[in-house]
Formats: structure tokens, C-alpha cells, sequence
């Protein structure tokens, strides 16, 4: 038997009737059909679904539907305005910041959450921002480029950034999770293999 919720995703409120263990990865994609925000790992490890919540990029993977109810979840979708892309999507397309892609949407909703508090990071900053991000593919140092891209930070020495455009959004690192979490029927194929723990050392 189903629960009757309200999500406010991406400015928008939907109303969904999932089962009670349905995590809100698994709403975005069966119900919803946002699947720009992938299903990776399943337990918190690999940041391929990660969506902005209140301000804070978090693993949809583990998150209950009942709990994204009391939140404002924006996804990969959301970040752009019409045909405008997000600066941090603008980067990454910029920079190539992106091989066969599956964890892309994850980073961006990653870098977004951060600009959204800290317009002008640091490359540390931008370094641990990222690091919940898995990317076989190892495109990290392009990954870190085109967040400075974004910010306007790549190549300034000093002084003050230019103004970035970007969506209401505020956030930071994702809070430490271990909760495996069940998702149901997803579809897209199986990711990778990807093995847990920290990423391999980004290139500069």
C-alpha cells in the first residue's frame, strides 16, 4: 500500500503515491521521469544521485521520499533556467568536464551546491566539494577547471570574482551517510563497477 505525498521538486509540487520504503531516487525516476539523476551504488558512496535538498547536495539513494517531502529538492533538471544553462553545466561543456558521463549530473549538482554558498572557493574548497563525486572515467582535474570556470576564479590571482549567475540555490558538502538504501526498478542499465572509498587523486 502507497502514501500519499507532496514533493516540491524543482519549484514544481508533485503529487506521488510510492510505496513506504521508496527512496526519493527512485520517485524522481519511476515516477516522475526525472533520470538525470542517476542510480549508482545504492548506498551513499558514489554521488551519481545527488540533488541539491535545502541548500545541501545529498545522496538521493538514501534519502525517503517521506523525509524529501519536507524539503525543496532541485535536480539536474532544475538548475537551468528555460534554454539557459546553469554556469557550472556552461563549464563543464567548456571543458570537456565529462567522459561517458554517468556521474556528470552528480558533479554539477555537487559544484552547484557549493558556488550557491561560496562563489569564489578555493581549488581545496572545490577538491572536498567533489569528493563524494566517483568518476571511473577520472576526468577530475577537467572537473575542477570548469568549476573554477564557473566562479571565475580560473586564472585570477586576487581580488574578487566576477558575479555569477546562478539559481536559488545554497549549499555545501554532502552530510556523511551510511544507510544502504533500497531502490526500486530503475532504469537506465547498471552503472560501472565502482569501488567504494575515496576517489583517485585529481589532477591539477
Amino acid at each position: 500500500m502507497g502514501m500519499r505525498l507532496v514533493l516540491t521538486i524543482n519549484g514544481a509540487t508533485h503529487d506521488v503515491d510510492p510505496p513506504p520504503s521508496a527512496s526519493l531516487l527512485s520517485v524522481l525516476r519511476d515516477d516522475l521521469g526525472l533520470t538525470g539523476t542517476r542510480f549508482g551504488c545504492g548506498s551513499g558512496q558514489c554521488g551519481s544521485c545527488y540533488v541539491i535538498a535545502d541548500g545541501r547536495a545529498v545522496a538521493s539513494c538514501l534519502m525517503p521520499a517521506r523525509r524529501a517531502a519536507e524539503r525543496d529538492i532541485t535536480t539536474i533538471e532544475g538548475l537551468a533556467r528555460g534554454d539557459v544553462l546553469h554556469p557550472v553545466q556552461e563549464a563543464f561543456i567548456a571543458e570537456d568536464a565529462m567522459q561517458c558521463g554517468y556521474c556528470t549530473s552528480g558533479m554539477i549538482i555537487s559544484a552547484a551546491a557549493l558556488l550557491a554558498r561560496d562563489a569564489a572557493p578555493d581549488e581545496a574548497a572545490i577538491r572536498d566539494a567533489l569528493a563524494g563525486n566517483l568518476c571511473r572515467c577520472g576526468v577530475y582535474g577537467r572537473a575542477i577547471r570548469a568549476v573554477q570556470r564557473a566562479a571565475g576564479t580560473r586564472g585570477v590571482a586576487g581580488g574578487s570574482p566576477p558575479a555569477m549567475r546562478t539559481r536559488d540555490v545554497a549549499g555545501g558538502s554532502p552530510p556523511a551517510m551510511n544507510k544502504a538504501a533500497k531502490t526500486r526498478g530503475v532504469a537506465g542499465g547498471s552503472p560501472p563497477a565502482m569501488e567504494k572509498g575515496s576517489p583517485p587523486a585529481m589532477e591539477k
